[in-house]
């Protein structure tokens, strides 16, 4: 892995948030992921995040470790390069000649002069001679750029394509404008509206339009404009940028501007964000001598509390309001966006409500307000309903969220949207083309409610995965009646739950696509990615059951079968066929360079599968596993990453990993034991009490647990509960380098699944 240069990360830290290292997996590029992230600076959920710009305008990579030059620092709200940006616009700082377009400005710039955090970047612009730095507010940031000794020093502010407009108003030290680009999701007036207030009076403002042009006008609108003010400065001079933008009005942006700025100073600003993440980061205290480890757990901590985002800002007077992407109108509450939710329903919601239910309730009332706007629940927003992706699993995190206890949202309301996802497919939301956004409700809902499958004939693609999805999210929605005392619907969704077994194929012992008639799919190639399944194949989505791991137990012949099958997955080499998209896609790629057989890490669907040793009775192999993934596959670096990390997901896989359990099963609050990876970690629960999670003799070579006590009583399965750690206590770990294949190991132990509750 990649080695990071900066003069700060070669530094012990001093606070939690300085163990973060936000330019970990930025060493990506579209034919090769590690991570696919950048470094967003930004306050925990954030409504607007910041970074350097390193690539083209209007490419999802904007910044690539591998990169030589900068030309930008901008507002960003892109949730991942194959969604892209939206709302985007850079400043940008110049002595000499102004130079307006993108590659002609960019400067030379060294990692070693570098200081990326979650509350600031700093940067050296060394074609200028010019430092610049940015720290954030959830809806605002302040600038500071020193320049040297120079009679043509420049700030620009660029629109980016698009659609923008610029205005400056030199008596109030103002540039203020609109900037519209989007990739999708947005109804036609949606717009983000900025205010950028300089400390220093300007000698000379200029525009440049469309042409790229530089022009004596104080306005312009179009495609692609932007502004440029200049100064004289002395050496050493300092010269700081108030910004905010809003996606209500420009009133709002400058209300945003005066209540979450007002008169600090940059020092101010930079402080209160790192303040922000202290207090999130600091809810996990780690006692470990392995510093790298302790980095990689904070960075992985840092992306899960990015998204979703606050898309709500706080009115004149004093409450919630948003911009509503899904009907264009402004309505009083609260709104979260940019997510996707088939890759973090499985992790970071579940973080959510295990430690922050407050914000999980939040969020679920802002897919209230969703669902009352745009008449669907999302199931990939950005901002609004963007077609990407399968699946139905905000029942998932709705569910879920519930039966942990998490409140402050109109409960009722979100199971009638989990409802009609699973009930119909008619009136969804079209795109700009006049299009069904495929990707909300259920696509081929009819054929599964009527076969319990969607078939692999009727031109719907990643049918099966489809399949295996609503039959996790049916079993969400039975549990979230049960809570509710929908009772009625509690045995139909039950049933439904079932649906992944009309998938098995015994012949092949694999799940598999099947036809209208009853038929299987031919010719069929378990190694044959995408097809019947979605970014993966038959190896990876045959584990999709998280509902009833027992069931699927069963499907494969018993516990020992079924053990042999999961060690195959690490043992098989790592073939693959292609051809469904004719190319290697990087997903493919991800699984094939690290040498650990059919296993995808890098990819969402088989994250959970290691867990999955826990129910068959010998879970010291899914401690041996999650250990040497943890080990193997991330580290607080560049190519950190074993894939795209996704909202979060991954880092959420890390997190829970390192501390010992991780959640497989949505709504029954029970997270499956793995192997703790720090010695000593405290968390400041919810209840306002302490879990201190104490693993002796850990180390490298000590991966598997020997013992494991909850305040002093043993605890024999192979889970844990909600309940139990939200009150607190000393979970007490003891781990040895051998397993003791003992413990875990029988049937009683394993955790919750459909079959076993009902025998």
């Amino acid at each position: 892995m990649l080695s990071l240069a900066t003069a700060s990360q070669a530094e012990i830290p001093t606070s939690v948030a300085d163990m973060v290292n936000p330019l970990m997996g930025t060493a990506s590029n579209p034919k090769l992921s590690y991570g696919n992230t950048y470094p967003a600076v930004a306050v925990p959920w954030g409504m607007n995040f910041w970074t350097p710009v390193t690539g083209k305008m209007g490419s999802g990579w904007g910044y690539t470790y591998g990169d030589e030059k900068i030309n930008g620092i901008k507002q960003t709200h892109q949730p991942s390069p194959w969604m892209n940006d939206y709302a985007a616009f850079a400043l940008f700082a110049e002595t000499g000649p102004v130079k307006i377009d993108q590659q002609q400005r960019a400067s030379w710039f060294s990692h070693k002069a570098e200081e990326a955090h979650p509350y600031s970047y700093k940067i050296y612009l060394a074609d200028y001679d010019v430092t610049a730095e940015v720290a954030p507010t959830a809806r605002a940031a302040q600038f500071r750029f020193t320049f040297p000794r120079s009679d043509d020093a420049h700030i620009l502010l660029d629109g980016q394509n698009g659609g923008s407009a610029v205005k400056i108003d030199a008596a109030r030290r103002r540039i203020t404008g609109t900037v519209s680009n989007n990739s999708g999701g947005v109804p036609d007036n949606f717009k983000n509206y900025f205010v950028a207030e300089f400390d220093h009076p300007f000698t000379v403002g200029q525009t440049w339009g469309d042409d790229q042009k530089l022009a004596a006008a104080l306005s312009q609108e179009g495609k692609h404009v932007g502004a440029v003010i200049s100064f004289k400065t002395k050496a050493g001079e300092q010269i700081a940028v108030r910004v905010a933008s809003s996606f209500i009005s420009p009133e709002q942006a400058e209300r945003n501007l005066d209540t979450e700025i007002g008169r600090d100073s940059f020092d101010q600003t930079r402080a209160k964000a790192k303040a922000e993440w202290e207090k999130e980061l600091g809810r996990v205290q780690i006692s470990d001598p392995d510093l790298d480890n302790r980095r990689t757990f904070y960075s992985a901590l840092y992306r899960m509390l990015q998204f979703p985002r606050m898309f709500y800002e706080i009115g004149a007077d004093g409450k919630p309001t948003h911009y509503s992407p899904y009907d264009g109108k402004v309505h009083p509450g609260v709104l979260y966006t940019d997510n996707g939710f088939w890759d973090t329903w499985r992790a970071v919601f579940p973080w959510f409500a295990l430690m922050y239910p407050e914000r999980d309730g939040e969020m679920m009332q802002g897919l209230v307000n969703t669902y009352k706007e745009g008449g669907w629940l999302p199931e990939w927003a950005s901002p609004g309903y963007r077609d990407v992706m399968i699946g139905s699993n905000s029942a998932n995190i709705i569910a879920d969220a519930y039966a942990n206890g998490v409140r402050g949202f109109d409960a009722n309301t979100l199971y009638e949207a989990m409802i009609k996802n699973a009930t119909t497919d008619k009136g969804r939301p079209t795109d700009k083309k006049g299009e069904v956004v495929s990707a909300v409700g259920r696509e081929g809902v009819d054929w599964y409610n009527r076969l319990g499958y969607v078939p692999y004939d009727v031109g719907i693609n990643e049918n099966a995965a489809r399949t295996l999805e609503y039959s996790t999210a049916d079993f969400s929605i039975a549990q979230m009646a049960k809570a509710l005392g929908k009772t009625g619907d509690v045995a139909l969704y039950q049933s439904h739950a079932q649906n992944y077994r009309k998938l098995y194929d015994p012949a092949t012992g694999w799940m598999r696509g099947r036809n209208k008639d009853g038929s299987w799919e031919t010719p069929y190639n378990p190694f044959k990615w995408g097809d019947a399944f979605t970014e993966g194949n038959a190896w990876h989505y045959s584990w999709a059951v998280m509902q009833d791991v027992q069931g699927l137990i069963d499907l494969m012949g018993g516990d020992k079968k079924f053990v042999d099958r999961l060690d195959s997955v690490f043992t098989t080499p790592p073939v693959f066929d292609d051809s469904y998209y004719g190319t290697t896609i990087h997903e493919i790629r991800e699984m094939q360079i690290v040498d650990m057989g059919q296993y995808a890490h890098g990819n969402q669907p088989i994250q959970h599968m290691i867990y999955l040793y826990d129910w068959a009775g010998q879970p010291w192999k899914a401690q041996y596993h999650a250990r040497d993934v943890m080990k193997r596959l991330y580290a607080a670096v560049p190519d950190g990453y074993p894939g795209d990390e996704d909202n979060g997901q991954t880092s959420a896989w890390y997190v829970f990993s390192a501390l010992g359990f991780y959640p497989v099963t949505p709504a029954v609050g029970q997270y499956a034991i793995g192997s703790p990876l720090f010695r000593t970690v405290t968390l400041k629960m919810p209840s306002g009490k302490v879990l201190t999670i104490d693993a002796a003799n850990n180390s490298p070579a000590n991966v598997y647990i020997q013992s494991v006590s909850l305040n002093g009583v043993a605890v024999d399965k192979t889970y844990l509960t909600h309940d139990a750690l939200e009150q607190g206590g000393t979970l007490r770990f003891v781990m040895g380098p051998t397993p003791n294949k003992a413990w875990g190991a029988s049937k009683a132990a394993a955790p919750f699944s459909m079959t076993a509750a009902t025998k």
